[in-house]
């Protein structure tokens, strides 16, 4: 099995994130495929063959870390080409829901942490990291920047 679980719906809230430049404040890292859970169960096979399919959008995957899973929220096309090249792990932005939902339940409504990032606790911080401190929780690295 390439990844966790297969879905086709995002179970957890919204988390507002919706325009690039809200995405490119998450710093990217390596995250294991098979610690993901998709948020869509079909793929375009033209997609998925097509050799500039990230040419106009992020290099990234994004997931979304919430109640301890990893749900892959964008990138399924770039995590099956990671897979189908031999790869166990794809560099992917991580917003932690868990802490961003947090920051924004406590005082200051979240913007401070937001910024910040990288504040510690669950998964490294809003704005990604790795239980453990560990990045991605892949020792040893791995991955394509570009997959």
């Amino acid at each position: 099995m390439i990844f966790r679980a297969i879905a086709d719906t995002r179970p957890y809230p919204d988390h507002g994130f919706v325009s690039s430049r809200q995405w490119s404040r998450v710093a990217p890292r390596q995250v294991r495929l098979a610690e993901l859970t998709t948020t869509k169960s079909t793929l375009d096979l033209a997609s998925l063959l097509s050799e500039d399919s990230t040419f106009y959008g992020d290099l990234f995957a994004h997931v979304v870390y919430w109640q301890g899973a990893y749900y892959l929220e964008d990138g399924l096309h770039r995590a099956v080409r990671a897979a189908l090249r031999g790869r166990g792990s794809l560099h992917a932005r991580v917003l932690n829901l868990d802490e961003l939902e947090a920051s924004r339940s406590g005082a200051g409504a979240g913007a401070g942490a937001v910024a910040g990032g990288g504040s510690g606790g669950v998964p490294g911080g809003v704005l990604g990291g790795a239980p453990g401190g560990a990045p991605g929780g892949v020792p040893g690295g791995g991955g394509d920047a570009a997959s």
